[in-house]
């Protein structure tokens, strides 16, 4: 992503922003293009180009009454989807399978003692990200303000690795999934820190099909802990990848999107996006 198209998204941002903000008015276009100082046959082609659908449209994908539906017409439960080998078939954009193979509880007591991480930035349509990599896979992705304090972070999340920048297969492989790629994506290797419960709701998630949303009782439900969506809710959050492991698919059940690490507005845009990319249209 150059710096103009960095420009652009900041642009759509604040177009979501806006939208969300004002859905149940419905605004028009040029309502929303006054909004972001841009007219509105720039804004149309602009939205167009990195939705492909209309504002109009999009609007639609991120509204609480469609994300309502879109739970209620899920006709597969989640514990079933779940049990699918990978995510081949759910879209174009997880047209890929994901295996997860978490740190040895050693690993995960010494906080990466040993390991050897290699990591890097790199642009993607929702923002700049830092993702980060060992010999098993990607270990680490987030989306970064600064990079500064995206070092800080990765730092903390496993304190006595050995950090390197530099890029690798496995990161551009993961990266490749933001430009719908299918190329040498049949695997793409995730090694991970985390419990055993953590492990299992990461998991839940990635059977998750692009497009689709859920909520954190039907991941309780899933991972066989219908008890335990607060503490669903918790692992969720502490999800060290993002995208890849969708978490910005589950809402709350009242059809509102809910929080997310990386900002409200930043889960509209993908929740949007996928949404847009699987309708076809």
């Amino acid at each position: 992503m150059n710096e103009q198209e960095e420009v652009n998204y900041q642009r759509i941002a604040e177009a979501i922003e806006y939208i969300q903000a004002n859905y149940k008015s419905q605004p028009g276009l040029d309502e929303i293009a006054a909004e972001v100082h841009v007219s509105p046959f720039h804004f149309q082609r602009l939205f167009t180009e990195w939705a492909g659908v209309s504002p109009k449209k999009f609007l639609q994908f991120i509204s609480i009454e469609h994300a309502k539906q879109i739970l209620k017409n899920t006709s597969t439960p989640l514990s079933e989807v779940a049990e699918s080998a990978g995510l081949s078939g759910t879209g174009r954009l997880h047209d890929l399978f994901v295996s997860i193979e978490g740190m040895t509880p050693g690993e995960y007591k010494n906080g990466g003692k040993a390991l050897t991480i290699q990591y890097d930035f790199a642009q993607t349509i929702f923002g700049e990200v830092l993702i980060a990599s060992t010999s098993k896979g990607v270990c680490y992705m987030a989306f970064i303000e600064t990079k500064e304090q995206a070092r800080r972070d990765l730092q903390q999340h496993v304190p006595n690795a050995t950090f390197i920048q530099t890029s690798d297969v496995y990161q551009q492989q993961a990266l490749a999934v933001f430009n719908q790629e299918k190329k040498d994506l049949n695997r793409i290797k995730l090694h991970l820190k985390g419990t055993d419960f953590q492990l299992k709701v990461w998991n839940a998630l990635l059977k998750i099909p692009s497009g689709n949303l859920t909520t954190y009782g039907s991941i309780a439900t899933a991972i066989q802990k219908p008890a335990a969506s607060r503490a669903v809710g918790t692992a969720i959050g502490s999800n060290p990848i993002a995208f890849l492991i969708p978490c910005h698919r589950v809402i709350q059940a009242s059809g509102n999107f809910g929080g997310y690490m990386w900002g409200p507005t930043r889960k509209a845009a993908i929740i949007g996006w996928e949404a847009a990319k699987n309708s076809g249209q």
